[in-house]
């Protein structure tokens, strides 16, 4: 059944066995076009215009076709949406109305509404009052629209129809989507998108194997480290050796033809360390600590 006039007004709240059941009245078209033109519903008998201008969608406004399916409710829920939301409508009700009455059906056939999360950065001094009322501060009211809620309702408030929800359950199943942290369809998809909301699903389970794979990360390293310290004390205590070994080669009698003092084997290394060792300062210096002790 198509409604054509859905707005807060037509929408009751049940108490059923302690749970809220919305109900949506007033289905009397019959009766909406025997009504005159008052400030709330707007009705002309030129294109059987049926509807609150606020919640009326675009070929709703279309003087020249009644060409209206379940789509239309769709664009009045996401109106309604869109005020549960924000606190304000997508078109302003002064200036709307202030148009006159072709200005009203231009502006909902050709401008597009702002997004949810730009409406509410754009309310100034009112933001504080409606995130209060929302359980939230100003400053995180905006965040938490901008992403699915602003594609949701977007979506929803299409001026092609097409392009809109199918009809006023498929609106409900992508909100209950993001209300589980599903991917909502109105989004593109993409990875990252989806990865994303994998994770905030299973937080619980990302956090316990982010925590290990940390754990597991953070030992490698350490042992990478050790391993990198162990194999450069090696290649240095090589260093240390060779030179020692050298050292003492150097001094060989069949070499110098004579007896050599230690004094003259300690000078003669102390001279080459510096040159040779200019680009090992470590071990250089744990050679002149030798050769010091030995002096």
């Amino acid at each position: 059944m198509l409604h054509r006039d859905i707005k807060p007004t037509n929408i009751l709240v049940a108490d059923v066995d302690g749970k809220p059941l919305p109900k949506i009245i007033d289905f009397g078209v019959a009766k909406a076009t025997t009504r005159s033109l008052t400030e709330e519903t707007f009705h002309t008998e030129l294109g059987q215009i049926i509807g609150t201008p606020e919640y009326m969608s675009p070929e709703q406004a279309d003087l020249a076709s009644e060409d209206v399916d379940t789509r239309t409710d769709v664009y009045s829920l996401g109106v309604v949406l869109y005020e549960l939301l924000v606190g304000a409508l997508p078109f302003d009700p002064d200036q709307l109305r202030k148009a006159g009455f072709e200005g009203i059906l231009k502006t909902l056939r050709e401008k597009d509404p702002p997004r949810p999360s730009t409406k509410i950065s754009a309310l100034g001094e009112r933001t504080a009052g409606i995130a209060h009322a929302r359980r939230t501060e100003m400053r995180r009211l905006a965040g938490q629209l901008r992403g699915d809620l602003d594609w949701i309702v977007m979506r929803a408030l299409e001026k092609d129809r097409y392009r809109r929800y199918g009809s006023p359950r498929e609106l409900a199943q992508d909100v209950r989507r993001f209300m589980s942290d599903q991917p909502i369809l109105a989004r593109p998809p993409s990875s990252a998108y989806r990865s994303w909301k994998f994770m905030k699903r299973h937080r619980v389970g990302v956090g316990f194997a982010a925590t290990i794979f940390l754990a597991v990360g953070t030992g490698l390293v350490v042992i990478m480290l050790q391993n990198a310290e162990i194999a450069a004390a090696r290649d240095e205590a090589m260093v240390v050796t060779t030179s020692l070994e050298e050292m003492l080669a150097s001094v060989e009698p069949t070499r110098s033809g004579r007896d050599v003092t230690v004094r003259e084997m300690l000078d003669k290394t102390a001279e080459t360390l510096g040159e040779k060792f200019r680009h090992q300062p470590l071990v250089e210096a744990r050679l002149r600590h030798t050769v010091g002790n030995t002096y």
